[in-house]
């Protein structure tokens, strides 16, 4: 069983509850015992759960803990490990609303592709002296909006935008969008490849150790659900197709640059 079925089995058992639902009844569920004492149980409690927990630490919000799973979905729990939630976390913050959720996935983004191998990607980069920053985009051969944005890619370049790809065939592994993928990263020139097959243009097939099925499972860890997806480099993540100009301006950078 995969574990979206095992996350969703259990919470169909147990008791999961919405943030607005549980928020002042969880917070009488604490009680008086320290910090360190209650993760210790709550580690206890959850063992026999079934869940396939990867971390449990403690949460922003007091009395409740933060269970990481191996899919990248967290729950958060009492300290009993009876009561879940699962969603964002919201703080207000000098007046405004902070998702803490996805600052905390945002962080999680940055680490896994601060830890990837630039030489498994397909970069298409402005002379070092001109870059003022990189987008890393899951893209797939077959997506109208991956060929437009590619289309944006000497734009983007002009404005010190590096594009460093990484291959997300929607349909799946041993899909016709993945052989197509595949062969574009096996080719001799792969931004040549890249850019023949994105213009809709037949790429000679071909095969190799390739990095194409480990990207694509990266992508469900990072939460992409479509392509194009672009990822900052402060691990957010931009989900669709913007214009240069707009996708500067979300970088901080002028469409003048």
């Amino acid at each position: 069983m995969n574990v979206t079925n095992r996350i969703t089995r259990f919470m169909a058992s147990s008791r999961v509850i919405t943030w607005l639902q549980a928020g002042l009844g969880l917070m009488c569920l604490w009680g008086m015992t320290s910090q360190a004492d209650a993760l210790d149980d709550l580690q206890a409690a959850l063992k026999t759960s079934n869940l396939p927990i990867e971390s449990i630490a403690d949460s922003e919000v007091p009395g409740l803990f933060s269970l990481k799973l191996a899919d990248g979905t967290t729950l958060l729990t009492d300290a009993t490990g009876t009561y879940f939630i699962h969603g964002d976390i919201y703080q207000k913050t000098n007046g405004r609303m902070v998702n803490l959720s996805e600052q905390e996935r945002s962080d999680s983004r940055k680490a896994l592709i601060d830890g990837l191998d630039e030489a498994q990607m397909v970069v298409f980069a402005p002379p070092p002296a001109k870059q003022k920053t990189t987008i890393t985009v899951f893209t797939d051969i077959d997506c109208g909006y991956c060929r437009k944005l590619h289309q944006e890619v000497p734009e983007l370049n002009r404005l010190g935008i590096a594009v460093r790809y990484l291959a997300y065939p929607r349909a799946g592994i041993d899909s016709a969008s993945y052989d197509k993928i595949v062969s574009a990263w096996c080719a001799p020139d792969q931004k040549k490849a890249l850019t023949q097959a994105k213009a809709g243009d037949a790429i000679p097939g071909r095969s190799c150790d390739n990095p194409v099925k480990a990207h694509f499972e990266l992508g469900e860890l990072v939460g992409v659900t479509g392509t194009p997806s672009i990822i900052f480099e402060d691990g957010r993540l931009l989900p669709g197709y913007l214009p240069a100009a707009r996708l500067a301006a979300q970088l901080g950078l002028s469409s003048d640059s």
